[in-house]
């Protein structure tokens, strides 16, 4: 299985100079937020592809334009093909407003997730916004990871843990992909493909 991941910029060759043979063999578009909503309904009209998505931190306008013909994953495990794909999108809080989370907040959305965890006996995929503290995220405030995403890791060991808002662009020293016990970690700035 081919999944386009997707966060925080839009990508001008799939936007500005697309072509549709730029989706060929994509089975899955999973969005990690911070994008506008305009251009995942973009991609998704020209795709037969799901396209599943988390909220960013400056996602507001997804109330008033939601990504038409797109699925929000937020708290919930989507399957697609057999795979288990658990949303948790947000970041920390750092000032008042939507899609963000204290380190209670995001635990606590975790903990209401355990019936659907034992339903569905795990997850293979964790999609959020945010990175794992203390992995490849940020030292200031609304760039530190949920440590929630850790424990999720280790009992869980998904395949895979999906991400965005740690930006290529800060001046910090960007990780693409890392290897965490059995779970590869990617940031989906921009955008990357994964295969499983």
């Amino acid at each position: 299985m081919k999944i386009l991941v997707l966060a925080d910029k839009e990508s001008e060759s799939l936007w500005d100079y697309f072509e549709k043979s730029k989706l060929a063999g994509i089975d899955l578009i999973i969005s990690c937020g911070d994008l506008d909503s305009r251009y995942l309904s973009f991609l998704a009209s020209f795709t037969a592809a799901p396209v599943l998505y988390v909220h960013g931190n400056h996602d507001t306008s997804y109330e008033h334009i939601p990504p038409e013909g797109c699925t929000c994953i937020e708290d919930k495990i989507y399957t697609f093909k057999g795979v288990r794909i658990l949303g948790l999108g947000g970041s920390m809080r750092y000032k008042s407003g939507n899609h963000q989370y204290s380190q209670y907040d995001m635990n606590r959305r975790i903990f209401w997730l355990t019936p659907q965890l034992i339903r569905r006996k795990g997850f293979d995929i964790l999609v959020a916004h945010s990175p794992a503290y203390g992995i490849n995220d940020g030292e200031d405030l609304p760039h530190k990871g949920f440590t929630g995403f850790v424990k999720l890791m280790d009992k869980y060991k998904p395949k895979y843990f999906i991400h965005g808002h740690v930006h290529m662009s800060y001046g910090r020293k960007y990780v693409r992909e890392y290897q965490y016990h059995d779970t590869t970690i990617v940031n989906a700035y921009e955008k990357y493909i994964i295969e499983i």
